[in-house]
């Protein structure tokens, strides 16, 4: 990102950033805006003198920062370190960052790269972001579901209407909807107790989906958040929290790879799905392939080996 959190002091230059671990830098932006004001001087610090960290004390940390050492401390856990410690040993072992830039005067093979190289950084990270335990809640709460329903609004309700198609196909009852009042309507006559509800929110502060989550959770729907910021509303209202770590902006400031991260997580829900719900689920699979048969001009034909 330009500004490496979007933090109001804009303390960090892009290349003191390339000097920030790749995994600190990815934790420090799902969770900066989330930061109480003296765990918010810590960030700063860390993020405008990076080069020091490995060479710091926590006391010294603390005093350059303008906070208590038990908040630098604090920090290192929100980082996924054990401590102090950890993080000084991952700043002296730094390498370059992975993401790179789009800039406007790129040439046409160097977009491409990027453009590639960014896709897989994003899914790489969001694979290190996701927590297992609440990655086998959400496929525990799939499987227990009578209906589900995935919701987004956007680039998210393209991902909704993806894995929508996805369950339609293997006879799963399933809802979607691209606007927000069919969505409501779909939550309150459509939804109750023992359905599941995923809602999908970059930010997971989008207004619609938030009133969307509040009124499925009062009629007792389980709800699974799909959102890049841990500590974002959207979150907090979830029962089951999966997320992505997709930062790096294009040229027109909108986060690549985000809707990338976002199908790559259903889309490995739906697999898990499929594999455990047996026979029947593949049954329906192989009907709903041989129905869409009749629409293709021709046959695929798979080239054998001799």
């Amino acid at each position: 990102m330009n500004s490496i959190c979007s933090q109001p002091n804009g303390s960090a230059s892009p290349a003191k950033a390339d000097r920030v671990p790749h995994r600190c830098l990815v934790k420090l932006k799902g969770v900066y805006h989330s930061l109480k004001k003296a765990e918010r001087k810590a960030a700063d610090y860390l993020l405008s003198a990076p080069g020091a960290i490995a060479e710091s004390g926590v006391v010294e940390f603390a005093a350059h920062a303008g906070c208590s050492e038990a908040t630098v401390v604090r920090l290192a856990q929100r980082l996924g370190y054990e401590g102090f410690p950890e993080l000084k040993s991952d700043f002296a072992q730094v390498g370059p960052v992975p993401y790179r830039d789009i800039q406007v005067d790129d040439d046409p093979e160097s977009v491409v790269k990027k453009v590639f190289a960014n896709s897989i950084q994003a899914l790489s990270d969001t694979l290190d972001a996701m927590d297992m335990a609440e990655y086998r809640q959400a496929v525990d709460l799939m499987l227990r579901a009578k209906k589900l329903a995935f919701f987004g609004l956007g680039n998210a309700a393209v991902v909704a209407r993806e894995i929508y198609q996805e369950f339609l196909r293997i006879g799963v009852p399933v809802y979607t909807a691209e606007d927000g009042d069919l969505q409501l309507i779909i939550v309150s006559t459509q939804l109750g107790p023992g359905d599941l509800l995923t809602a999908i929110s970059y930010t997971g502060e989008s207004r619609p989906i938030l009133t969307l989550a509040r009124q499925a959770r009062a009629r007792g729907v389980k709800l699974l958040a799909v959102t890049n910021f841990p500590r974002s509303t959207l979150a907090r209202l979830a029962d089951v929290v999966l997320l992505t770590a997709v930062f790096q902006e294009h040229v027109n400031g909108e986060v690549g790879s985000k809707r990338l991260a976002q199908l790559a997580v259903l889309e490995s829900l739906y697999v898990n799905y499929l594999l455990r719900q047996g026979a029947v689920a593949r049954k329906n699979l192989g009907a709903a392939s041989r129905a869409l048969g009749a629409n293709k001009t021709q046959k695929t034909v798979t080239p054998t080996q001799n």
